[in-house]
């Protein structure tokens, strides 16, 4: 689908289909039809009139989200049509919405399908009386927003079988190369030399090499570093504390968090963000066999602490806590640290699968997190940690336990785990995004299909855009 920013009067413009977003259809030129069609003015609501060429959806608000998940639903109806233009009036509509809903709503991931269907070439022109210099680089921005997020839907829905963590690496170096991005790969040698025992653990059974993954972006007079970590976990079974069978389909998802990551690093160089940008992925796949980690395994992460594990299917925070050490020893004067992953099931039953659980200990930060999710079309909460909740991941043979002595609270304790490997001087910088609800939902919603919807993507590129 392409989208297109066109100075010319709505009503001159040629196009097949006319596209209204409306929640009044009073005053619309079929309010009759509409009627006895019997379309509501409400989100998601949306109608096509081919003998007139125009298509109606329903829209309650005039905020991010609800001006993107119409045009969304538009656009899949124009989808379905053979028509190959459409347009849309600009007016007082959010251009930002508008771009990324398109986009985001005419993703399509059919790599697998024996019988590919011919793309089709269609467009949507958005039309505006005269295109600002601001306009137009809201325009752009959004657009490559956009296709960043698609390109991270694109990488977690690819099967284990074709992404493994050298598959993650190579892809990583790819976008490195086209942004001139400077790149680090190192394997499991490199990880033991460097006392990375709790990741080198984790991939140990897999007949696929472990491999850390640093991405740095670094313009010229920068105002922050930041540094982004992202769990790689190309393939989850589990362990040796297997997950039931049901629980494994989808497990290509969580690599969703370093997916994130590398979404992010596409973005900021043809952004040209003024903030220096580390990506940092722990990419690993966790199987069983003979030299698989084991419960009652005491492990020694990169920064000196022992790890009891008690569960083989709490890894990434096995691989987080090494990734976020290497972060914290290798690059100097940290700004911000924040780290992605679909790292618990508790943050789903706690949040639901569509918000991204936010923790840390600056209390300021994550509502600056939160509120740029939400500005940027993401759902996202805070999650608080509490001094309760960190007695439970107690060892009495090591210094810390990988999961809590109870069920209860499993998402922020996953947190406080992980708490456990930020410096000192780091912790008022770092912020921990648990997005096991939202990355991947085996249901089309809003503007997201079925499978990966890149989420930590957009909400990160906001907060970086706005970094002061």
């Amino acid at each position: 689908m392409k989208v297109n920013l066109v100075e010319n009067s709505f009503e001159k413009e040629e196009s097949e289909i006319e596209i209204y977003i409306t929640d009044d259809i009073e005053n619309t030129k079929d309010k009759e039809l509409l009627d006895l069609l019997g379309f509501e003015e409400k989100d998601e609501s949306v109608i096509l009139l081919p003998e007139v060429g125009r298509i109606y959806v329903g829209c309650e608000d005039n905020d991010y989200d609800s001006i993107a998940i119409a045009i969304s639903c538009a656009i899949k109806k124009f989808q379905s049509t053979k028509f190959e233009s459409a347009k849309i009036k600009l007016d007082d509509l959010n251009l930002k919405a508008l771009v990324e809903g398109a986009i985001l709503g005419s993703y399509k991931f059919c790599e697998y399908k024996s019988e590919k269907k011919k793309v089709k070439k269609q467009e949507l022109n958005i039309c505006v009386p005269k295109i600002t210099k601001e306009m137009q680089k809201e325009f752009d921005d959004s657009k490559i927003i956009a296709k960043s997020v698609n390109k991270t839907r694109n990488i977690v829905n690819t099967t284990p079988a074709d992404f493994y963590p050298k598959v993650m690496a190579d892809t990583a170096k790819k976008i490195a190369k086209e942004n001139n991005l400077d790149f680090r790969i190192e394997g499991e040698e490199y990880l033991e030399k460097n006392g990375m025992f709790a990741m080198l653990s984790v991939g140990r059974a897999s007949i696929h090499e472990s491999k850390l993954i640093h991405l740095t972006y670094k313009p010229e007079n920068p105002k922050k570093k930041v540094v982004l970590v992202g769990k790689g976990l190309t393939y989850d079974s589990g362990g040796l504390s297997l997950k039931p069978a049901d629980f494994m389909v989808t497990m290509k998802s969580d690599k969703s968090g370093g997916s994130a990551v590398l979404g992010i690093m596409n973005a900021v160089a043809k952004l040209g963000l003024d903030v220096e940008v580390h990506g940092i992925i722990g990419a690993v796949e966790n199987m069983i066999g003979g030299d698989a980690y084991k419960p009652d395994d005491v492990l020694v992460a990169k920064n000196g602490k022992t790890i009891e594990v008690r569960n083989t299917d709490a890894e990434g925070r096995l691989v987080l806590a090494d990734c976020l050490c290497y972060a914290q020893d290798e690059i100097e004067d940290i700004d911000y640290i924040f780290d992605y992953a679909t790292l618990t099931g508790a943050c789903v039953v706690g949040v639901g699968e569509y918000t991204s659980g936010i923790m840390g200990r600056n209390i300021e930060l994550k509502r600056s997190i939160v509120a740029n999710a939400l500005e940027a079309g993401e759902y996202a909460t805070t999650l608080p940690f509490n001094r309760f909740l960190r007695k439970t991941l107690k060892s009495e043979i090591a210094d810390i336990s990988n999961i809590a002595n109870t069920r209860y609270g499993g998402a922020i304790t996953a947190g406080l785990f992980l708490d456990n490997f930020i410096y000192e001087e780091n912790k008022d910088k770092w912020i921990h995004h648990d997005i096991a609800g939202p990355a991947f939902v085996e249901k089309a919603w809003g503007y997201n299909p079925h499978g990966a919807s890149g989420a930590g993507v957009r909400m990160t590129l906001e907060f970086l855009k706005n970094i002061d």
